[in-house]
């Protein structure tokens, strides 16, 4: 019996030791590897939430290296089943889960009742193509039905790397197109149809946009992109390298999950960081929407210097072409698709690397003749509405954000 509780002792006295080392180890990785610049929201908050990130990829990785379970398996299920409030019942919504065309998707309808057709909200949530639900997402979509008082219906489409571009793409696509189709059965005025999303989800929200440009439905009454990504060209853009270490998205962590979405090769992560994917027919091609020119001068500063992308490697071109079709980047889309885009909302972040993805996307709508309505957090960073509302670690900024979002739909 002393021999078995010593041995017990023993055990966890070893426990604890290794979860010191763990915390130890990722807090000194914090603070080596990321950056907070002066003005950024919230700056104990942004460290903490970024260090649960790290341990739950550390501690998933050390189960995988176990064999128990995959890291990716692990940090889904921890970030959205265990990490999300369970709500239930809302006494001002009705909430289904149902399926359009076997897409998963949750409808959050008002109780109240409507004089006329409500508007219509389809989400997609971001997550890098690689993460997100429409779990980790019901928080946001309840707030935003309640405060529109419309239908909001949430996306949960098919994830990398287990389904590759442009399976996301379809689904959205799919999803918008039955809902458009039965939007009266959810009491829903067609003609009054908004797509949104973050993130990953910003840039489905292009895309399904400039989709449904060429089709015979009614066209979207606005499109919300929130921090789109809409490029994959361009990794040098001055906000590419002004924020490449600011939580929660790091420069290369983008490019990881541009790569996964299509089916590269994350050998040639650097490869791409420098531009190598891009021939010089393209890259002339594109300039007109791509280079820094584009940018307003109050976002060059501070330490932007400009750099030309590097010669181009064939190899990097053919196992990452699918990145140039405008499905996957929509900012590269003709100007006779985008003349034919809905009236949109753009937000950005000061601290994102994707802050100079909406705001050239803006200027090709603009450029175009398609109204925009621009919101620019001074001090967000990505990710940031998705803590608008998560207690303790809530920021000021991101519910701001998500009541600017909500005011844009109530007069849109």
């Amino acid at each position: 019996m002393g021999i078995a509780l010593a041995l017990a002792a023993i055990f966890v006295i070893i426990f604890i030791a290794l979860a010191i080392l763990l915390v130890a180890g990722i807090i000194y990785f914090e603070f080596t590897n990321s950056e907070l610049p002066p003005g950024v929201a919230n700056p104990v908050k942004l460290r903490i939430i970024h260090c649960i990130t790290i341990c739950i990829a550390v501690v998933g990785k050390i189960l995988q290296n176990m064999f128990v379970c995959g890291q990716l398996e692990f940090t889904r299920f921890i970030r959205d089943k265990l990490m999300v409030r369970k709500l239930g019942e809302d006494p001002k919504l009705l909430i289904k889960d149902l399926k359009f065309e076997g897409i998963p998707v949750r409808v959050y309808q008002p109780r109240s009742p409507s004089a006329g057709g409500r508007k219509g909200v389809v989400f997609f949530h971001g997550g890098g193509w690689m993460f997100g639900s429409i779990d980790s997402y019901d928080v946001l979509c309840r707030y935003i039905s309640k405060g529109t008082e419309s239908v909001v219906v949430s996306v949960g489409y098919r994830l990398a790397p287990e389904h590759r571009y442009p399976a996301a793409f379809d689904d959205c696509l799919n999803a918008t197109i039955h809902f458009l189709k039965t939007a009266e059965e959810y009491g829903v005025d067609p003609s009054s149809v908004i797509i949104s999303g973050d993130s990953a989800g910003g840039n489905l929200t292009a895309a399904v946009c400039q989709a449904l440009v060429n089709t015979d439905l009614l066209k979207p009454l606005a499109q919300v992109l929130i921090y789109p990504a809409v490029q994959a060209l361009d990794f040098h853009l001055p906000s590419y390298t002004q924020n490449s270490a600011v939580p929660v998205l790091y420069r290369e962590r983008a490019v990881f999950y541009m790569i996964n979405y299509v089916q590269g090769n994350l050998q040639m992560m650097e490869d791409i960081l420098d531009g190598d994917h891009v021939p010089v027919d393209l890259k002339m091609k594109f300039r007109k929407w791509l280079g820094p020119d584009n940018i307003p001068e109050e976002f060059k500063v501070p330490g932007y210097k400009p750099r030309v992308m590097a010669t181009h490697s064939e190899d990097v071109y053919q196992a990452h072409k699918q990145v140039f079709e405008t499905h996957f980047s929509p900012l590269l889309a003709e100007d006779s698709v985008i003349r034919l885009l809905p009236k949109a909302y753009i937000l950005t972040c000061q601290f994102d690397v994707l802050r100079d993805d909406g705001i050239l996307y803006k200027k090709r709508l603009e450029d175009n003749g398609v109204p925009v309505t621009w919101f620019h957090l001074k001090d967000g960073f990505h990710g940031i509405i998705s803590f608008f509302d998560n207690g303790a670690l809530s920021f000021e900024s991101g519910k701001l954000a998500v009541d600017n979002i909500v005011n844009f739909i109530n007069n849109v």
